[in-house]
């Protein structure tokens, strides 16, 4: 069993048990629930951008501890002040250190920018949760679903005016993106190996029908390596543990955005 499998198959029990301690009619009633979301999409295609979706991550299966030692509230606000476009919060407890009530806080820091539940996504119960904890996007990974759950949840996401990102690694996964799919993101990371290559990246740019706004996803690092990636197409870049290695993450995002 592969490091994905594994994670998927901890994330089955875990929902399950979830949906016994918080039911769907419950979630609705959460205050965020009703609010209004922000779209990433419409975001990145806006003029003079940076296109950074920065991430609150604080380890990982293929890193280990990354940075426990912030704030997600000092972290994404600082994220928000260098000028990303987007914050991604991690909720995924067991194997990222994640938690929903870090999202809560990036959101009651943040009102006005988009935000990225990052999660294994599995159950329609996960994208009523995201409402409810105030994201604005919710992630689908192609290679931990069947076309049909796929479609199920990138349906009932947009029924509830969520963005849908679509996250790929290969050219057999573009046949789980469907029309409820906003942006199309190329995860550089293998999920099966944790190997990268941002060259992954600029092999699928190609495939990717238009009509899809085009992220890339792990490995990146430099401004140069961006501006590699936007003459292929892409509009967003979504950067974690490079900025999280820091001491001061804001920091490193604002130097890498003064750079673009």
């Amino acid at each position: 069993m592969n490091i994905l499998d594994k994670i998927i198959e901890t994330k089955k029990a875990e929902v399950a048990n979830q949906k016994k301690v918080v039911n769907v009619e419950k979630l609705k009633d959460y205050p965020l629930f009703n609010r209004k979301c922000i779209s990433l999409k419409e975001n990145l295609l806006k003029e003079n951008v940076s296109g950074i979706i920065a991430e609150f991550k604080q380890k990982s299966p293929s890193k280990g501890e990354i940075n426990f030692r912030v704030k997600v509230e000092e972290v994404t606000k600082a994220y928000v002040d260098a000028g990303a476009s987007c914050l991604s919060v991690l909720t995924d407890y067991e194997y990222f250190g994640g938690t929903l009530a870090n999202l809560v806080k990036a959101r009651e820091t943040n009102p006005d920018i988009p935000i990225l539940r990052k999660d294994f996504m599995i159950d329609e119960y996960q994208i009523v949760e995201a409402k409810a904890y105030g994201a604005d996007v919710i992630l689908l990974i192609a290679a931990c679903l069947s076309q049909e759950k796929a479609l199920q949840l990138a349906k009932k996401a947009k029924e509830l005016g969520l963005d849908v990102l679509m996250e790929i690694h290969n050219s057999k996964e573009l046949e789980v993106v469907n029309d409820y799919v906003d942006i199309v993101g190329v995860n550089n990371r293998n999920l099966k190996t944790f190997e990268v290559d941002v060259e992954t990246s600029v092999s699928l740019s190609k495939l990717i029908p238009d009509k899809f706004v085009k992220i890339s996803e792990s490995g990146l690092a430099g401004a140069d390596e961006i501006r590699y990636l936007r003459k292929h197409g892409f509009k967003g870049f979504l950067i974690g543990e490079s900025f999280m290695k820091n001491d001061n993450p804001g920091e490193a995002c604002k130097k890498l955005i003064k750079q673009l």
